[in-house]
């Protein structure tokens, strides 16, 4: 019975992965396959496999369960996305995205000379922005905005220079991140910490591996390719008229949270904040720049509209997509897939070291698959807690390199948003940065696996 259930879900697993790169409706096809393996694991096993106060009615229960996982969403992890959402939206319509962008891109200017080092210096302050600034399809757009044009210029081929900018959002970490967010939820443990414990120091090791990487890589296609064009002057400043001190706003949620965290003792009194209450607290900081700036009340007021119109964005693509890939992570779980995979592995002698190893390909290939990394872990990371338990290790021992390895799946995908979006703006093919980025990417997973398991069994 355990296989066969673990053969059903794979079949889910290829129909979902099928339907997801034909371009179906994410959140329908995996509610759809979710409630699909609850029926079957339902009828299989002659009871309801999920936990509600419904009716004891199979088809029923499944419903309440979905009403029951909107409602947990919302209240907890579900409106502390909303809130980065809405924040971040808000931080672009004001410019402060940008002015971040423009203080942090300064010190390339000791770079002139040396254009493919100017380009490979990029990704540690793309990746410290990207920090602040988690939307991957926003943020690489923002980088084209800004960066891309100075790149050109110094001589940074069109291609050399949109594979740069995608890599900068291989490593989706900080108090910002979705996928920050729901893996600290899953592991049921603090934010800071996390990010600060966990991610920070892998993070550096991965970043120095992707900048030799895309150097060499670069070095070697620009050798055979000539493509160095040069943006007409039009596209060479960053459109904003925000001031540089609004550089702070979108780095202040980050400061509130280390400073708040109870990891720095810095204040004699001890208190702690939220991410949710940081953003709020810094979203009605960034209206107070605005006033004082703008000095009209009325367009600052109007201006809050942005950041309830970017809480209902995040709702609708994040949210939903986090609650239907629980559900369909359950529907996984209820048919035995995670109990058939831990028995195969412990078959093959793998132990807790194989069962991470192949989570983490598995994530980084549906990454690929679905086009975006919340996706893919949305619907795997939620599994992990009963599989590191029944293997005696910590869950963030295999959700962190799942974290990791669920955006640097969407660097390598040709129907992720951020590729699609900057290489319209570049003018270059898709699969063209594709290749560019998949052995920088690759190597990045390859050591991935070799530090952190080496590491951490």
């Amino acid at each position: 019975m355990l296989y066969t259930g673990l053969v059903i879900s794979i079949v889910f697993i290829a129909i979902v992965a099928k339907l997801l790169v034909n371009k179906f409706f994410p959140q329908a096809v995996l509610l759809l396959a979710g409630i699909a393996m609850l029926l079957i694991s339902g009828i299989i096993n002659s009871s309801s496999s999920i936990e509600t106060n419904g009716s004891g009615v199979l088809v029923f229960d499944i419903f309440e369960y979905i009403k029951n996982s909107f409602s947990k969403t919302n209240a907890n992890v579900g409106l502390m996305i909303m809130a980065i959402g809405g924040f971040v939206a808000y931080m672009d319509k004001i410019g402060a995205s940008e002015a971040l962008v423009r203080v942090a891109i300064r010190p390339l200017a000791f770079l002139k000379k040396h254009p493919n080092l100017t380009a490979v210096a990029v990704i540690p302050i793309g990746q410290m922005i990207f920090i602040c600034v988690p939307s991957a399809a926003g943020f690489g757009l923002l980088l084209m905005a800004s960066v891309f044009p100075i790149l050109v210029n110094l001589g940074v081929s069109r291609l050399a220079a949109v594979s740069i900018i995608t890599g900068c959002t291989s490593f989706c970490i900080g108090p910002a991140s979705v996928i920050t967010a729901s893996a600290v939820q899953i592991a049921g443990i603090e934010t800071v910490p996390y990010f600060i414990n966990s991610q920070i120091p892998i993070a550096i090791l991965l970043n120095v591996v992707l900048m030799v990487s895309y150097f060499f890589v670069n070095k070697h296609y620009e050798a055979k390719d000539k493509l160095n064009e040069v943006l007409k002057k039009s596209n060479e400043e960053v459109s904003t008229n925000a001031p540089a001190i609004y550089a702070i706003l979108p780095v202040l949620p980050l400061v509130l949270l280390l400073t708040f965290s109870g990891v720095f003792e810095i204040f004699p009194i001890k208190l702690k904040i939220e991410t949710t209450t940081a953003m709020l607290f810094s979203l009605f900081v960034g209206m107070a720049f605005e006033l004082i700036r703008t000095r009209n009340i009325k367009e600052v007021f109007s201006s809050f509209k942005v950041f309830i119109d970017g809480m209902g964005e995040i709702f609708k693509s994040v949210v939903t997509l986090i609650i239907v890939a629980e559900i369909f992570a359950n529907g996984l779980i209820a048919l035995g897939f995670m109990e058939g995979l831990v028995s195969i592995s412990q078959g093959f002698g793998m132990g807790a070291i194989g069962i991470g190893i192949v989570m983490t390909i598995m994530i980084f290939l549906a990454a690929i698959l679905m086009g975006s990394g919340n996706a893919a872990f949305f619907a795997f990371g939620p599994l992990i807690p009963n599989v590191a338990a029944k293997f005696g290790v910590a869950s963030t021992s295999i959700l962190l390199p799942m974290n990791l390895a669920a955006s640097m799946g969407r660097s390598l995908s040709p129907i992720a948003g951020v590729l699609i979006a900057t290489a319209e703006v570049a003018g270059v093919p898709v699969i063209d940065i594709v290749k560019r980025n998949m052995i920088p990417v690759s190597l990045v997973l390859l050591t991935l696996l070799i530090y952190h398991f080496g590491l951490c069994f």
